[in-house]
């Protein structure tokens, strides 16, 4: 770039959208530009979207027709559109919004810098095809502009795409077909984080423990250099100076027993798992095609528990699929208080393109009835999740200070080995540093984390 620009991320979305924004900031700083302050002294605006659920969406049609008036306010200014529904929607964007510069898919994040030099020229462009290749997941080094925002936590991508085609699930089309990275660039990237001060990684992948799986069906596993993902967590767990690996998100059906065992072996290892089960009832998790039962789920719970008693679980719920019935509802109800989940996320079921379930519709819930379904299931859980940090208080936990608590100065916020949130009073002491490890004893549960005091001496 001939001169410094600032940019600007939206992001929408799970994690794998949030370390797509991280590695798209560190794309641009490497191209000459530098973060904005905030959006009104940005000279371009990516929106990283999500398409998971048709609100988000809608928001990215509404966000995209408000930004004209931001876009003229700036001679230069720069619109870019990035993330599932860009992979989704491609030419279709720039056809409705004549504004919009570039859109990008999830696959072309490498392609954003040339694509804003052919924009600056006046050439809009659209990139959305996949690709197969591991030349994607070829980044360059942090940057120094970026190196300054760590806080001892980096995201660490093993493996993109879903093959698993759940019936109400875009990602298959949206992401693309999986594949792995090598075990040996995983390592690497880790051993190179860890040595710049990380000391805490999440693994991800949309179904994260399915690493490796089809080149070691195929009897192709050290010809394309992947491992099991049991065995990839073995040889992370042996970098010197890496205190906690987590990975997100497991599919039931990739859990087996060296994953299993490497939870009561591996002591980086953190007692937290995060495994999205959708519904509590068979017929129901059928027809979401998720092929997997409620017993094979609570087979896997229940192992974990051996191998490690104090393991956290927590998952993902969708109410009102099409043909839920009341006896279905109950049973998700049941399957919550009988795991004992520590915390969920769930939505309503959310009609989405080039999905299966899209023949159900004749046997679509009532929004009303799915709105209190909704209800049902959060109350229940917001009193199990209570519950469980109540059992906390009395114990003693260590936490990774992230920063500064949300409610307000004097306080730092961090998380425990269990993934809770833990706000700490640090009153005249002085703050620790994000990325730094304080231990704390627990005083206090609220329904959304736990407060401590830190262990003096």
């Amino acid at each position: 770039m001939s001169e410094l620009k600032r940019f600007s991320i939206r992001t929408f979305g799970c994690q794998m959208n949030v370390h797509d924004t991280e590695k798209l900031s560190n794309l641009l700083y490497h191209a000459g530009y530098e973060a904005a302050g905030d959006e009104s002294a940005a000279d371009l605006l990516v929106i990283n979207t999500c398409s998971v659920r048709e609100k988000a969406e809608n928001k990215l049609y509404s966000d995209l027709g408000r930004l004209r008036e931001w876009k003229a306010e700036k001679p230069g200014r720069m619109i870019g559109v990035g993330g599932c529904v860009a992979q989704q929607e491609g030419q279709t964007i720039l056809r409705r919004f004549d504004h919009v510069d570039l859109v990008f898919g999830t696959h072309n994040l490498l392609a954003v810098p040339a694509m804003l030099e052919g924009a600056a020229q006046g050439q809009s462009g659209v990139r959305i095809e996949e690709s197969a290749s591991q030349d994607r997941f070829d980044l360059p080094e942090r940057h120094p502009a970026f190196e300054g925002r760590d806080t001892g936590h980096s995201f660490v991508t093993v493996m993109e795409g879903c093959d698993m085609f759940c019936s109400f699930c875009v990602v298959p089309k949206t992401r693309g077909r999986e594949i792995s990275r090598t075990a040996a660039s995983i390592v690497a990237e880790v051993r190179n984080l860890v040595e710049r001060g990380v000391s805490e990684i999440t693994l991800l992948g949309q179904t994260v423990n399915a690493y490796g799986r089809h080149d070691t069906r195929r009897g192709v596993a050290e010809a394309a250099g992947t491992i099991p993902f049991g065995g990839l967590l073995t040889q992370l767990d042996a970098i010197e100076g890496l205190r906690r690996i987590r990975y997100t998100s497991p599919h039931p059906l990739f859990f087996d027993e060296v994953l299993l065992r490497a939870h009561g072996e591996l002591e980086s290892l953190c007692p937290h798992v995060h495994m999205p089960v959708q519904s509590g009832s068979d017929r129901v998790l059928e027809q979401m095609r998720r092929r997997y039962t409620r017993a094979d789920y609570e087979t896997i719970i229940k192992g974990l528990r051996v191998v490690r008693p104090d393991i956290v679980v927590t998952t993902d719920f969708i109410v009102g699929f099409p043909g839920e019935t009341d006896e279905d509802f109950e049973q998700t109800l049941s399957l919550i208080e009988s795991v004992g989940f520590v915390d969920s996320y769930s939505f309503k079921y959310s009609r989405r393109p080039h999905t299966k379930a899209l023949e159900l519709s004749a046997e679509e819930i009532a929004p009303e009835v799915a709105s209190a379904r909704l209800t049902a299931l959060q109350d229940l859980q917001r009193r199990l999740t209570l519950d469980h940090h109540i059992s906390r208080v009395g114990s003693r936990a260590e936490i990774r200070v992230e920063g500064e608590s949300m409610h307000g100065p004097g306080q730092v916020r961090g998380r425990d080995l269990h993934h809770r949130v833990v706000n700490v009073p640090v009153g005249d002491v002085g703050a620790p540093g994000a990325g730094s490890y304080i231990e704390v004893d627990v005083v206090e549960a609220t329904p959304h984390s736990l407060i401590g005091t830190p262990v003096t001496g």
